[in-house]
């Protein structure tokens, strides 16, 4: 039986960006396959009640000094992004879009998303900047806006967002080993140790 670990995420979570610069060698290393499951964190936290750490008194700045840590310890690029946060709905609309329709180029718009968002902070609440962004990434903006405004994609987004929810994500990343949940890119290890 193949070994999966399904990964809920949204572009605008840095701890997911963090997240997703492991989990990839992990499932290697593990024998595991990664699935990758676009939600909109937003709707997540309105359905379950849950805040962003930043909005927390005293937990925004530990969070920010603790995500740098994290990187410095993985070795991977990571700046705080000014402008967070960030609306993240047409953005991830255009990756589950690009998931439905051209999945050979959904990892190479997450990789420009996140760079842009985490690596080499730029805001993307700016339209014109996405824009910017995606055709530095070789994607066709209008192309990409039309992607995220089809119907379909809206409602594959809102029922993955759904989906979610109901089997118990509150924040994200979130990570599934089968039916166990782990939350948080700081949780790696236990994912590690349950596909062992």
């Amino acid at each position: 039986m193949t070994k999966t670990v399904e990964f809920y995420f949204d572009l605008g979570s840095p701890a997911a960006y963090l997240a997703a610069t492991q989990l990839p060698q992990l499932c290697t290393e593990a024998g595991a396959t990664l699935v990758w499951k676009p939600m909109l964190l937003g709707g997540v936290f309105q359905a379950t009640g849950n805040h962003s750490p930043a909005q927390v008194l005293h937990k925004g700045p530990y969070m920010q000094a603790d995500l740098r840590r994290f990187a410095a310890r993985y070795g991977v690029p990571f700046a705080q992004n000014p402008h967070f946060p960030v609306n993240t709905l047409l953005l991830m609309r255009a990756a589950t879009g690009l998931q439905m329709k051209s999945p050979e180029r959904f990892a190479a718009y997450v990789e420009a998303v996140f760079h842009a968002m985490w690596v080499a902070p730029q805001n993307l609440n700016d339209p014109a900047i996405v824009g910017a962004v995606l055709q530095a990434a070789g994607f066709d903006a209008a192309a990409m806006v039309a992607l995220a405004s089809s119907q379909d994609v809206k409602d594959q987004l809102k029922a993955a967002t759904e989906q979610a929810v109901a089997r118990g994500v509150f924040g994200a990343p979130t990570m599934f080993v089968g039916d166990t949940l782990f939350w948080g890119q700081d949780r790696l290890d236990f994912v590690r140790e349950h596909l062992a």
